[in-house]
């Protein structure tokens, strides 16, 4: 495919806030958002 390719987007659950058991995805006032993403290929 000459033009393929793939995409690799961090973010949090899809649909979380509709679903109780997944992780909230809200920031309340006072609370700090920090996020680390790795990515390691080797060929």
């Amino acid at each position: 495919y000459q033009y393929a390719g793939f995409c690799l987007e961090t973010q949090h659950f899809p649909d979380a806030m509709n679903h109780d058991n997944f992780p909230t995805c809200l920031l309340q006032p006072g609370e700090t958002y920090k996020h680390t993403t790795l990515f390691e290929f080797n060929v």
